[in-house]
């Protein structure tokens, strides 16, 4: 059976740009194992599957799957599948859908498409679950795991800790723009720390200002996965820390955050987070570039 695909850059408004994500738009009857096989093929940080929903009141099932394992949330696939959901429906009828709603193991995404003249170009959405804080990490070990030294974590406002919003980081805080720059993922720290409270990536960011290129933004950040791979735009880990912070400072907040800025793909980021109740709940959106569309028999 022949099965399309499209491609977009997430997070940005130019293509080349941002965080690319695969979208195999027709998945119905495709096996787990396929799918897993399909991502370590495209071998994006992320790829999606669209399959017909549970409920007729949701637009689609949606699963996601790195190249090694799928995972419960995501934000750029969402945000990339959303994009180019709603593409497809303005080229196929001339429809313009405000939101979607996707079924996904950490539970249902709220995502609302953004126009701009009458066309689509992004997509924000809501995080399935508010914020969760879980273990705290020690210094050294999260440092270790940067090739960085305790010194160049920041721990005056938290230590290392793991956080989720429906996919869990361990977060952690760096002393300066420049220590965020030297970090590189360690094996050996990784194997040491990972898995823990179901986390297995790093999310390193900053507050601190002074590079002319990250004026204009509330968060600075790099991710690397199990993989060590960097993530050059992480919407679950940004949602999450944006809600971090907001408990810290004790008010709800809108974040402006770059990633990927150190590995030639900046992506831009906005965050917002919502006391609810108790809890707080973070949103998490941007601009998207199409790139490739294609089909594949499998």
């Amino acid at each position: 059976m022949r099965r399309r695909y499209a491609t977009a850059d997430v997070f940005t408004s130019k293509p080349l740009g941002g965080n690319p994500v695969a979208v195999v738009l027709d998945a119905a009857g495709l096996t787990t194992a396929q799918m897993q096989a399909l991502a370590a093929e495209f071998n994006y940080v992320e790829t999606t599957f669209v399959l017909p929903p549970a409920s007729p009141k949701h637009t689609a099932h949606v699963r996601i799957f790195t190249p090694d394992r799928e995972v419960p949330f995501a934000g750029h696939p969402n945000i990339g599948t959303a994009f180019l959901l709603a593409r497809e429906r303005a080229e196929a009828d001339g429809s313009r859908p405000e939101q979607f709603v996707f079924e996904e193991a950490a539970g249902l995404v709220e995502v609302d498409l953004l126009y701009q003249d009458g066309v689509v170009v992004g997509a924000d959405l809501c995080a399935p679950q508010s914020l969760t804080r879980r273990a705290e990490v020690e210094a050294v070990q999260a440092a270790a795991c940067l090739s960085l030294t305790a010194d160049d974590v920041l721990i005056t406002r938290h230590k290392p800790q793991i956080v989720s919003v429906g996919l869990p980081f361990l977060a952690v805080e760096l002393a300066s723009r420049e220590a965020l720059r030297r970090a590189r993922p360690n094996r050996q720290a990784y194997d040491d720390l990972f898995p823990l409270d179901d986390a297995r990536a790093v999310y390193a960011y900053t507050r601190t200002p002074g590079d002319v290129a990250t004026d204009g933004f509330d968060l600075n950040a790099r991710m690397f996965t199990w993989r060590l791979v960097e993530d050059p735009a992480t919407g679950s880990a940004t949602a999450a820390v944006a809600g971090l912070v907001s408990v810290l400072d004790g008010k709800e907040g809108r974040f402006r955050a770059l990633q990927g800025e150190d590995m030639g793909r900046p992506s831009t980021l906005l965050a917002r987070t919502v006391f609810d109740g108790e809890a707080i709940k973070a949103r998490i959106g941007g601009q998207c570039a199409s790139m490739f569309s294609g089909t594949f028999e499998i």
